[in-house]
């Protein structure tokens, strides 16, 4: 089974240069798992690594997607693993690092995704938008009740889904992820999770970074992606940084309110991610003080790679 380092943690804990300090010692390449870093022109509000922090180490899905497309988990798993296959391929370690979780989480899993039909996708949304929330939640209660009891009338996109999967597969959305937990994981991992000790050490972080994303030009980014026809509607476009200051450049608050609500949302967001490692077992912490030390943190990693089996 191919192995592979995980870095994960909260936004601004340093996970960019871990990854690289240990593919410099290990003849490693980054597999990005950042849900934003994905789609072009979005360099400065994503915080992607630039040359200079990279090093010379070659990372990989980054800046990899139109802005217009929606991206899903499910293809992020397929071109992620192609990047794992290619880099394990050469004789090369695989080194994850991102904080999305949702991805990690696939990626790792071996989840078998759903495919989509797009046709009944299309007939279930409009018997939606013509009978009613409640009319289409009461007929998927009749064949998948546990789905149903967990969704409102109004979550249009979760109920539309629910019954495109019963109606294309014979089985409920709950019954494929039982069926999923059962199955392997996809590789063997090492998994390193970044944090600080005390929290306002972090907050102050992301607030720094903010700071200087704006020093960077996010403003001119977020204007430039509009000005390419991009809709504030899209995936892209709801990250955090790019829906506040598109809002301030539509003139419902000042930029500098938008730069209050970016730290605001990137702290709770931080939270979330905390939240989610958390209520993980296997990790193996590697907690930072006032600032990221580099050298303590490669000795702890290489530690627990040989503990996982990855050395």
């Amino acid at each position: 089974m191919t192995g592979v380092i995980v870095i994960t943690g909260p936004t601004a804990t340093g996970k960019t240069g871990l990854g690289v300090a240990l593919a410099e010692l290990f003849g490693g390449e980054i597999v990005s798992a950042d849900s934003m870093q994905i789609y072009k022109g979005m360099i400065i509000g994503t915080a992607a690594p630039s040359a200079e922090e990279m090093r010379g180490i070659p990372h990989h899905m980054i800046g990899c997607v139109s802005p217009f497309e929606s991206y899903s988990a499910a293809r992020y798993v397929r071109d992620a693993s192609a990047c794992i296959e290619d880099i394990a391929g050469r004789g090369r370690l695989p080194i994850i690092v991102g904080g999305t979780g949702l991805y990690i989480d696939s990626l790792l899993s071996g989840r078998a995704f759903m495919g989509g039909d797009e046709a009944l996708r299309a007939r279930l949304s409009s018997e939606y938008d013509a009978l009613g929330g409640a009319e289409l939640l009461e007929r998927l209660s009749r064949v998948d009740a546990e789905s149903a009891s967990r969704l409102h009338p109004n979550d249009k996109k979760r109920i539309v889904r629910a019954l495109e999967v019963y109606c294309a597969t014979g089985k409920t959305i709950a019954e494929h992820n039982r069926e999923s937990r059962l199955m392997p994981e996809r590789y063997k991992s090492c998994k390193l999770a970044l944090t600080f000790r005390e929290r306002a050490a972090l907050y102050s972080r992301i607030d720094a970074r903010v700071d200087k994303m704006m020093a960077d030009g996010l403003a001119e980014e977020v204007e430039r992606l509009l000005a390419s026809g991009l809709d504030e509607r899209c995936t892209s476009m709801q990250a955090i940084g790019y829906k506040e200051i598109a809002a301030a450049l539509r003139g419902e608050y000042t930029l500098e309110r938008a730069v209050e609500l970016v730290k605001r949302e990137s702290r709770r967001y931080a939270k979330r991610q905390l939240s989610w490692l958390r209520a993980k077992r296997d990790l193996n912490w590697i907690i930072w003080e006032n600032e990221p030390d580099y050298k303590k943190a490669v000795q702890i990693s290489t530690i627990a790679m040989k503990n996982d089996g990855i050395m």
